[in-house]
């Protein structure tokens, strides 16, 4: 292809090169379940195929798009695969898809209302319809879509910190359970708090915070002279989808001053659903709240949230103002998003989550949670039936963890760790399906994430029908 210094196509070009790609996304929401879910392969594998200088002269785009469906786009996992179990699966929608390439395609710089005022007032009114749902105050509260919940706790805990230490948080401490999500550790680590200003809260049998063991920090902290500031509660964990007391936790907040954060990354979206919202009782009392649309209101990636109830504690933490933006400020309701968090420059996140409620509605996304959690409750009452298999976490918010123990056999827990874990490896290896393994209780078990809602009972039955020979054909050799 010859130099082409402005990267310009002509219209027929683009037309002809954007029906190639539309086509092609098209067929992948097609086709996937005909698909295996998972692909790996080896750096020297991959390397073999695309390692190369940067080319100097470049090719025909229709060649570059083949090569990259060829290559690239068979190489990946299909995390929107009704057998992709593992994880947080990411049931995606084609709506969603296409509003991104919408955004993409028009370059929408989404940080001030200058810049587009159309995106900072769809980003206002979809975080309006978040605030509603979870009951948080509409016209005080306010919040921000990031790249998903590892930014929005990063945001939300830089914030609690700004309100409730100002500059000097040398002796402030901050509380979580030992099943919190790893991202928030990292965002501890990465905004200055040291090892020893964080108390990991042991969990009860049912995965929950235990409270006599919190209340036993807080006062020894106390009387230590620290500041406990913030308490991290947990509403899904990624493990066991449990959801901690949040109305208790609420009140210790309440009672010692301290920050309540509410991790919902993973069970905020079952929200919609009547059984969802009632494990989820009391996260409307919380500070802040994560939750990731990119998961369980079933959006492509990128896509975080962190609400808060009162929106100046974002523009407080987060407002500079620089000389090179003193023309773009705006009257004050006329949010500039970069006063909100960390990113100055942002994509417009907003269309697709706007574009899919409004084309399918809230009525298909409540549906669809529901089936999700209706669903983990069928594959228990199944497992519960089987003579080999054990619940060792029961289906709550979608999430069960199970293991191979069969009643007429003895192992050791070493046997049957090693028997499920292979189960998971080969089944995953194979390519049948997803599913990988936790550990819970100091036993290895099998963790299935049933929120995509193409997942059909029919599948998970043949899943279990798989994982059951594959368990036979181990514990035969154990016992050869």
């Amino acid at each position: 292809m010859k130099s082409n210094k402005n990267l310009d196509l002509s219209k027929e070009e683009m037309k002809k090169y954007g029906y190639s790609v539309v086509d092609t996304i098209v067929e992948h929401f097609d086709t996937m379940n005909e698909k295996p879910p998972f692909s790996t392969a080896s750096r020297k594998e991959m390397d073999a195929l695309f390692l190369e200088e940067a080319p100097e002269k470049g090719m025909d785009v229709h060649e570059v798009l083949d090569f990259v469906k060829e290559n690239v786009l068979s190489e990946i996992n299909i995390a929107s695969h009704p057998k992709f179990y593992s994880f947080v699966p990411g049931p995606s929608n084609y709506i969603s898809a296409m509003a991104d390439s919408l955004a993409t395609g028009y370059n929408v710089f989404s940080g001030g209302w200058i810049a587009s005022a159309a995106a900072a007032e769809l980003e206002i009114v979809t975080v309006n319809w978040l605030l509603k749902l979870f009951k948080f105050p509409v016209k005080k509260g306010g919040g921000i879509f990031t790249s998903g919940g590892s930014m929005a706790n990063l945001t939300a805990l830089v914030t609690a910190r700004r309100q409730k230490c100002g500059d000097d948080f040398s002796k402030a401490v901050i509380y979580m359970s030992d099943q919190t999500h790893s991202s928030n550790i990292k965002a501890i680590r990465t905004i200055g708090f040291k090892k020893n200003q964080v108390r990991i809260i042991p969990t009860d049998l049912e995965f929950k915070m235990s409270f006599n063991k919190l209340k036993n920090a807080i006062a020894k902290d106390k009387l230590a002279g620290l500041q406990p500031l913030c308490m991290i509660a947990n509403a899904g964990t990624t493990n066991t989808g449990t959801v901690d007391d949040l109305r208790e936790i609420s009140k210790i907040c309440k009672a010692e001053k301290m920050w309540m954060h509410v991790d919902a990354a993973y069970g905020g979206g079952a929200i919609l659903s009547e059984k969802g919202r009632k494990e989820l009782r009391g996260i409307e009392k919380a500070d802040s709240v994560t939750i990731d649309p990119h998961k369980w209101f079933f959006q492509p990636y990128e896509m975080g949230c962190l609400l808060v109830r009162n929106h100046k504690w974002l523009s407080n933490t987060f407002s500079e103002k620089p000389e090179y933006l003193r023309d773009i400020e705006g009257n004050e309701s006329e949010i500039n998003f970069y006063d909100h968090g960390v990113q100055l420059t942002r994509r417009f996140r907003a269309l697709k989550f706007y574009m899919s409620i409004k084309t399918f509605g809230l009525e298909s996304f409540r549906e669809a949670v529901s089936y999700s959690i209706d669903l983990a409750d069928r594959t228990e009452d199944l497992i519960r039936k089987s003579k080999n298999w054990e619940i060792v976490s029961p289906a709550t918010l979608a999430v069960i963890n199970f293991r191979y123990n069969p009643i007429d056999q003895n192992f050791t827990e070493q046997q049957l760790d090693e028997i499920n874990q292979k189960v998971s490896q080969e089944i995953t290896g194979s390519g049948e399906a997803v599913l990988v393994t936790t550990i819970l209780q100091k036993q290895v078990v099998l963790r299935m994430c049933l929120i995509n809602p193409r997942t059909t009972i029919d599948d998970v039955k043949g899943t279990l029908l798989k994982c059951s020979s594959l368990a036979k054909e181990f514990r035969k050799e154990l016992l050869t």
